[in-house]
């Protein structure tokens, strides 16, 4: 790997890591302060269409039943998509309030995607679906 290709892999691992840092303290600005303008994120039942639309609904979900909760994040691989793109696939979960553990049932298998623009890498897409299907 190139010494620029891991300076993007450390700045993106920076990127997710002040996301998941947002959440921890109940932070919508902070969640969606790296992502883009028209980013989109995709959960079952749910289609967020722009950074706004992102932080509209987290901050509702802190304020409600996401209040104290944190998350589990399991980074499983990263790969380049040209010089400007990159894909993140990790393994998550919601810890809520008062929980010390993951539960299986709750880990999803997400998608990041990341944009380089203007020499800073920004959160363009994410997508996620649970590990187990429904009924195991």
């Amino acid at each position: 790997m190139s010494d620029s290709r891991a300076e993007d892999e450390a700045a993106i691992k920076a990127v997710l890591v002040d996301s998941y840092e947002a959440w921890e303290a109940g932070d919508a600005d902070g969640m969606v302060a790296n992502y883009t303008v028209d980013a989109t994120a995709i959960m079952t039942g749910s289609l967020r269409d722009s950074r706004e639309v992102i932080r509209q609904s987290m901050a509702l979900g802190f304020e409600g039943p996401l209040k104290g909760s944190s998350t589990y994040n399991k980074q499983l691989s990263i790969r380049f998509v040209g010089r400007d793109g990159a894909i993140v696939v990790s393994e998550s979960a919601i810890l809520f309030a008062g929980e010390t553990e993951v539960l299986d049932q709750r880990k999803v298998n997400a998608t990041w995607v990341l944009e380089k623009r203007d020499g800073r890498w920004l959160i363009a897409a994410y997508h996620n679906s649970p590990v187990l299907a429904p009924g195991h």
